[in-house]
């Protein structure tokens, strides 16, 4: 299985191969995610530390970005994906299994690992097997199929706590990330050739990858933090300018899936759009959507407003979906690109953790309503660095068709 021509290319072709891994992956983590501070209180944990074992997932994506790289280029995408796969269904059945909460903090922490090496091998699949012209309706399913796991994975796992216990979902979810790791052994290993030949010659280093390719890792990659850092403010703004508002978990969480609805409603638009208009047309929207909302929200003092709001952020987002990993795409280089996906993956992992950070500090010195204008404000400058670098991918693919250029 190869990316061949776009004109003999079918999506569902690779379907089962492409995304079930990932749906099904997605679903076990989807199902665990809501009720991760819940296990942690009922081992004795208070409510800053069960916040912190929450927060580690992605201090574990953040830890093992460019060693996860380094891996990949060893043993190529397939064995990663299996690996993945059975060490993270042994980190949640550990979790299902402890009593004490250092040992969930440890197996949530290496939920996170697993977690990162599966994505970026994902990403680095999808490469190979689809074509360039097709690559970012590719990569708009594979972030969809996240999306569809975690709409579907607190479904199933609300269903089993009713029925048995918290920890069942941790059972679930060790299910799913073998189910995902046996999909993932039945797909092709296309890059075995290529590792043969680095091997003989010597691994490119991580750190090697990363000084040759800087500048588009300092560019178009600062960009992706944007990216990641405007797409995560929603997930801590929005409630807590529901929670001062008033209004009860159970309507911050219609609100949710409700813009969780919308968001993939609008992937493969957004999908479409990046290979046929380019990826500013995607990217901005993303951001800027994110930058009205902070400017509207301390207008929006009711739950019709609110959820206009949040239904502008989702419009924007469900076009975004995948646009990380595609940008991650139409940068990487031939030789050492699981080195530089790693890298790829630690800017939006820094994005995805800035955000929330950032809304901290700006509330703790602000009230909220000012806080929303404040960031408003910094992330539509934002919007312009994000336009002006994706026009700039745009460009380099126009003139070398499927790939960019470094420091384009």
């Amino acid at each position: 299985m190869t990316s061949g021509s776009a004109a003999d290319f079918r999506f569902r072709d690779i379907a089962l191969v492409a995304y079930g891994p990932s749906v099904v992956s997605a679903v076990g983590h989807g199902a665990i995610m809501p009720v991760l501070a819940l296990r942690a209180r009922d081992l004795g944990a208070d409510i800053s530390v069960a916040a912190a074992i929450v927060a580690l997932v992605g201090v574990g994506q953040l830890l093992a970005s460019l060693p996860s790289g380094a891996l990949i280029a060893r043993i190529g995408e397939r064995r990663a994906l299996v690996a993945a796969g059975f060490v993270d269904a042994c980190a949640m059945a550990f979790a299902a299994l402890t009593d004490s909460v250092l040992g969930l903090a440890a197996g949530v922490l290496l939920s996170g690992v697993c977690w990162t090496l599966f994505l970026i091998a994902r990403q680095g699949f999808m490469i190979d097997v689809v074509p360039a012209t097709h690559r970012a309706r590719a990569m708009s399913l594979l972030g969809g199929s996240y999306r569809v796991g975690v709409l579907v994975g607190p479904l199933i796992g609300a269903g089993l706590i009713h029925v048995t216990s918290i920890t069942s979902v941790f059972w679930l979810g060790a299910t799913m990330s073998v189910t995902a790791s046996l999909l993932a052994g039945t797909m092709p290993d296309l890059g075995e050739e290529k590792r043969a030949v680095a091997k003989a010659s010597g691994h490119l280093g991580v750190w090697t990858v990363i000084g040759s390719h800087r500048r588009v890792l300092a560019t178009v990659g600062s960009a992706v933090v944007i990216l990641g850092m405007s797409r995560s403010l929603r997930l801590s703004l929005l409630p807590l300018w529901a929670d001062h508002l008033g209004l009860s978990a159970s309507t911050t969480s219609l609100i949710f899936a409700g813009a969780a609805a919308i968001d993939v409603a609008f992937m493969w638009p957004g999908g479409w759009l990046m290979d046929t208009r380019g990826r500013m047309f995607v990217a901005v929207p993303v951001v800027l959507s994110m930058a009205l909302a902070c400017l509207l929200l301390p207008l929006a003092t009711s739950v019709v407003t609110v959820s206009l709001v949040m239904a502008m952020i989702a419009c924007g987002n469900g076009l975004g979906s995948g646009i990380v990993m595609t940008l991650g795409a139409d940068s990487a280089p031939v030789d050492g690109r699981p080195q530089f996906l790693g890298a790829w993956r630690l800017c939006g992992d820094i994005g995805n953790s800035g955000g929330p950070l950032l809304v901290s500090a700006v509330a703790a010195v602000a009230p909220l309503a000012t806080a929303c204008l404040v960031l408003g404000v910094l992330i539509l400058a934002g919007t312009g660095w994000v336009g002006y670098w994706t026009r700039r991918v745009d460009l380099a693919r126009a003139a070398e068709p499927g790939t960019v250029r470094a420091g384009a």
